[in-house]
């Protein structure tokens, strides 16, 4: 399946509908506490110590977003889907965070760059996936960092990224790209999970 074809069957998602329920899978909407711990620690030791700039991609509801503003940090999300969108203003309402409707391969941000550029399960549905990754680097500042967090799901007809396939991407781009696993740490998602899921942290 090449990266067309996967791009197209994500196409195919009318998120806008989805949009109602989204929050009800645990790692979506992280209500339950202990799984949205889990995944504080783990946004806290990928984001800068200090409060960053952080471009939150795909952001879907805000769920990470919120986090993010949480520990301080300065937000701008982005969602192609109007009602995606009004959620995550609704989450983020008070905080230090803005929300745009707009294509997350090509974010409408103008001459805005930034410290982090956050995408949590986005890549593998775009098309042409090392022209998007060039173009988030372009979004960045001399020392940012790319925090791309992505899997592989299903076994029968699996869709997504490996991570192998991930950092020859960013080869280019990044001289520092470290993978770290999640596949094991069942509070991030709930349950026990077999598929691969990582984060890859890449400085430019």
């Amino acid at each position: 399946m090449d990266d067309h074809t996967v791009a197209a069957g994500a196409a195919d998602i009318d998120w806008d509908a989805q949009a109602g329920a989204f929050d009800d899978e645990p790692d979506h909407g992280l209500r339950d506490p202990v799984i949205r711990a889990a995944w504080a620690t783990r946004l806290r030791s990928w984001l800068p110590e200090h409060p960053a700039d952080v471009l939150d991609l795909g952001c879907g509801t805000g769920s990470l977003s919120l986090l993010a503003a949480e520990q301080g940090h300065r937000v701008t999300g982005v969602d192609a889907s109007s009602a995606m969108v009004e959620r995550a203003r609704a989450k983020l309402a008070g905080r230090d965070a803005v929300v745009l409707r707009g294509d997350a391969a090509a974010p409408p941000v103008g001459e805005q760059r930034f410290d982090v550029v956050l995408v949590r399960h986005v890549l593998w549905t775009l098309p042409r996936p090392e022209r998007v990754l060039r173009r988030w680097r372009d979004l960045l500042r001399p020392g940012g960092r790319l925090v791309l967090v992505e899997g592989v799901w299903g076994t029968v007809h699996p869709v997504g990224m490996a991570a192998d396939r991930l950092t020859a991407l960013l080869a280019p781009l990044s001289p520092d790209a470290r993978v770290e696993r999640l596949s094991g740490d069942c509070l991030l998602w709930g349950k026990a999970v077999e598929d691969e899921r990582y984060v890859v942290v890449a400085t430019v």
